[in-house]
């Protein structure tokens, strides 16, 4: 075993693999759906379904290659670690420093959009308090056993995915004509401006939104290093992940469009919540309201989880202090839990300062660390399969670079490059100042035996 691998194995293994499944969903099904989907129709109009069918097919390929290398090598670290084994320390060290940025500035994102929901109800209210006051209390369920955890997010998860089927129900009949009024139907779809105003770029510069949408597949592999049986619960919880997420979001997607035309949807607040709204539905808009907000929290709840264990897996390979590579008595990373969490100060100093543009700070700077992990994933499974080609992971790779390379032809992702420069340049120095540390953690940190926890 892999020496990286072996000083993981002191998580708790109480995941199973629904539990995986929800807490993938759970990071995925959140601001990319219920919030960014105003952004990412405003590039594209109605052919935005076209968007989500390209990117899922990416996300298909990703998980497959995932699944292959997270079955072999089962462990929190997860592609951080197999980067590092198959394909440079550098790069393993990258990976996994840049994932857990991002998944800190997203977590900020989730936060900064539950503000936004509250708005709602409480708009008198300082966004900064609530981003506050949900960061403390989501630190503390994820201080708990992972066990509870994937509870907690299952019921979560539960509750926004329930959502989505009845608004599917309500939607459908909505277009039918059954209730809100006459029959919408699909003309939607083809007016203002036809079904793709902005041709075939339109559909391609979407994708630079949708694929966030989609970030939260690779948490399966996360979640291998506490998976109660990663070989056969693995591949069924990214099966189920991958089909699943794809056909919520292409169905939702679909019928959001087709309900209210596509030049007034945007990001002031949920456009699931502006479409009930206009459709008149005496108290649906509120209900929406909450379930959104449950869904950010959710994939805050997730998020917060992902940090802690790449963290965690940072100082168990030497980069950070060994300390934040301990666990607690139920097998929960706190250490790393309450260090990363300290970075979500940020969004609430972001928040107060720019409450207009907030969101969308935090979407840009996050895609460009989630397009790196997703491009370095494939390039790791190309060096994993080794002497063979994998047609679909180099096919996934190059996807995945030229949609890094498209969001510079749109405006409000513009900072996704504006931040790869700095962002890998600070990879480089860090690696470079945590050599030497590096280098006496090696000679002093003894091997677990499978079981025995570091407190």
């Amino acid at each position: 075993m892999n020496e990286d691998v072996r000083n993981e194995q002191v998580l708790a293994r109480q995941l199973s693999a629904a539990q995986q499944v929800m807490m993938a969903l759970g990071g995925a099904i959140g601001t990319g759906l219920f919030l960014a989907s105003g952004l990412s129709v405003n590039v594209a109009g109605p052919a935005i379904i076209v968007a989500y069918g390209l990117v899922a097919v990416i996300a298909l390929l990703l998980g497959r290659a995932l699944t292959a290398m997270a079955v072999a090598h089962p462990t929190a670290g997860a592609f951080g670690v197999y980067a590092g084994m198959y394909v440079s320390p550098f790069a393993g060290y990258a990976v996994r420093v840049s994932y857990w940025l991002m998944q800190v500035i997203a977590t900020g994102g989730q936060l900064v959009a539950a503000s936004i929901y509250m708005g709602y109800w409480f708009p008198a209210v300082p966004g900064a308090l609530w981003v506050l006051v949900f960061a403390a209390a989501l630190i503390y369920v994820n201080s708990r056993a992972v066990g509870r955890l994937g509870t907690v997010e299952s019921w979560l998860v539960l509750i926004k995915v329930v959502a989505v089927v009845l608004f599917v129900g309500l939607g459908v009949l909505v277009l039918a004509g059954v209730i809100g009024g006459p029959a919408i139907g699909l003309r939607n779809l083809t007016g203002h401006g036809g079904f793709m105003p902005f041709g075939l770029t339109g559909v391609w510069l979407g994708c630079c939104f949708v694929i966030y949408s989609f970030i939260g597949v690779e948490i399966v592999g996360v979640t291998s290093g506490e998976a109660s049986n990663p070989a056969q619960t693995i591949p069924a919880a990214m099966r189920r992940m991958v089909f699943g997420l794809s056909a919520i979001y292409i169905v939702t997607v679909s019928l959001l469009v087709a309900l209210t035309p596509w030049n007034e949807l945007g990001i002031g607040e949920s456009p699931f919540v502006s479409v009930l709204r206009r459709l008149a539905i005496p108290g649906a808009a509120g209900v929406m309201n909450a379930v959104v907000l449950v869904a950010a929290l959710s994939s805050a709840n997730a998020n917060i989880y992902l940090i802690a264990r790449t963290l965690f897996s940072l100082a168990r390979a030497g980069f950070v202090p060994d300390r934040l590579g301990a666990v607690n008595k139920s097998g929960a990373p706190v250490p790393a839990l309450l260090v990363s969490s300290a970075g979500l100060a940020a969004a609430v100093v972001v928040r107060a300062l720019w409450p207009q543009s907030a969101y969308v700070w935090f979407f840009g700077s996050a895609l460009f660390g989630a397009l790196f992990v997703w491009l370095m994933i494939f390039v790791t499974h190309v060096a994993f399969r080794a002497p063979a080609v994998p047609v679909g992971s180099c096919a996934g790779a190059l996807l995945v670079a030229a949609i890094l390379v498209s969001t510079w032809w749109v405006p409000d992702l513009r900072v996704t490059l504006a931040a790869g420069g700095p962002w890998l340049l600070l990879l480089a120095i860090g690696y470079r100042i945590s050599g030497w540390r590096r280098g006496e953690v090696r000679r002093e940190v003894k091997t677990p035996e499978p079981g025995q926890r570091i407190v």
